[in-house]
């Protein structure tokens, strides 16, 4: 299995190589040559297996030599230990041929677990093989950086470090990120937005001499194997609805486009999805996309889901490579007009984009009246992302049976939940003292050179 950029101009790599690389050295991301397909026997052999077994029919044929058989089954058991529910990601209904995926059981409550903890396992065991140690940085919108924490605290080969956006996430997100005590893991909250924070990871990835001096790596989204882990959910949620004799749908609520992108290589790898549908908050440029065939930039406007309060949506890439027939340099050609403030989409990519995907938005009165009503018919009490995701999928509900991603736990975001329902979400026992740590956090400039500098420092100690 080969991995290439999108962008056209990178080395192509192993799967370990590009797990550990990150961004490509052109800028692009990595992608799989070809997407290995699974036959209809095999897909339907997943029927009652674990979600564990599941993970690793999914991702084996796309990891080469990486790991044995033996090593990669206990990387997935450890990754998904810790996990609050026996089924890791159970099925709730919420109404005729509609379903919730409940994916915020895991450390820190969100879907980031399912990758992150297995990432973290992955490149902690690739690490011990060769001696070598790196550096993460990643920047998150709320929820990478928690999970990233939680998976790589106390790891022997990394040091961690995660860019946030300084008074844009929720309380709970924060004190997961800044109360960890291992010296090993590091949260800077950065002067700015989200995609502040991205564009200085990605300008870090584009100095070559840095990138190479702190051997630098990457955990959020660019990262390949963070795409694959997320691609193990879409098969336990659609066998478990009778695929693959029976075709199902998938409504994501998404800012950075990984999620969804996950669905489109269940697809293509061969699971009957009939729709897959992109779920906006009010920073709706996917949605506006997808309707104009204009990916323009407006500025973010803060909301009560802000983990998709973005505007530069990193993994929209992959699906234009496919859109534009795997042509690097058309896709480094958009990407560069992107700098400027945005682009048009062909007709024949936004042809591709619109048979592939749906899409929606959701404003914040609808989050709100959403969750109100969401608990008044099922009880269910939705995060303020899940609602998102939950308005657009009524929307599209059709014959075959229609799955809401669940992103986050309500606790999460406890403010946005309380201002709906008039109660505040409780966190889970195991986090029931967060707000009592100690917090260890570092406020930094949106300025390269000094985060550069920081870094440098700390890993120096």
């Amino acid at each position: 299995m080969r991995y290439i950029s999108t962008r056209g101009q990178a080395p192509v790599l192993t799967f370990s190589e590009a797990m550990m690389t990150g961004l490509a050295r052109d800028g692009g991301l990595y992608v799989p040559e070809v997407v290995p397909a699974l036959s209809k026997a095999e897909i339907a052999a997943m029927a009652g297996q674990s979600y564990e077994e599941i993970a690793f029919r999914v991702m084996r044929p796309y990891l080469g030599s990486t790991f044995t058989d033996a090593e990669f089954k206990g990387l997935i058991a450890k990754a998904y230990a810790g996990f609050g529910h026996a089924a890791r990601a159970p099925l709730v209904q919420l109404g005729p041929n509609h379903f919730l995926l409940e994916l915020f059981h895991g450390p820190t409550l969100a879907f980031k677990d399912f990758a992150m903890q297995l990432i973290g396992q992955m490149m902690q065991a690739a690490l011990a093989k060769t001696g070598e140690r790196v550096t993460i940085v990643g920047a998150t919108s709320g929820d990478t950086g928690s999970a990233a924490m939680e998976a790589f605290r106390g790891l022997a080969n990394v040091d961690l470090f995660i860019l946030y956006p300084h008074g844009r996430v929720s309380d709970v997100q924060r004190r997961q990120m800044t109360t960890p005590s291992e010296a090993n893991v590091y949260a800077l909250a950065m002067d700015g937005d989200f995609d502040d924070c991205q564009a200085r990871v990605k300008d870090m990835f584009n100095d070559f001499a840095f990138r190479d001096g702190v051997r630098l790596a990457g955990v959020n989204s660019i990262n390949w194997a963070r795409v694959l882990a997320q691609v193990v959910y879409y098969f336990y949620a659609a066998v478990a609805l009778g695929a693959p004799e029976r075709s199902v749908s998938f409504t994501v609520p998404t800012g950075n486009f990984g999620d969804i992108f996950a669905g489109y290589i269940a697809r293509k790898m061969g699971l009957p999805i009939e729709q897959l549908v992109i779920a906006t908050n009010q920073n709706d440029i996917l949605d506006r996309a997808m309707k104009t065939g204009d990916y323009v930039q407006n500025g973010v406007t803060p909301t009560i889901s802000p983990s998709m309060d973005i505007q530069v949506s990193s993994n929209f890439e992959r699906a234009l490579f496919d859109a534009y027939g795997r042509d690097g340099t058309a896709v480094s050609v958009l990407m560069d007009e992107l700098k400027a403030g945005g682009f048009h989409i062909s007709q024949g990519a936004m042809g591709m984009l619109r048979e592939t995907f749906a899409s929606g938005r959701c404003s914040e009165a609808e989050t709100t009246a959403t969750m109100q009503r969401i608990f008044a018919e099922t009880g269910e009490i939705l995060c303020p992302h899940s609602a998102v995701g939950v308005k657009v999928a009524e929307e599209h509900l059709g014959d075959a049976p229609m799955i809401t991603l669940a992103t986050a736990h309500p606790a999460k975001f406890p403010d946005a939940v309380e201002a709906a329902m008039g109660t505040r979400p409780a966190l889970p026992p195991r986090m029931a003292d967060l707000f009592a740590r100690p917090e260890r956090v570092t406020r930094v400039p949106n300025d390269l050179g000094a985060l550069q500098t920081l870094i440098r420092e700390r890993i120096a100690r």
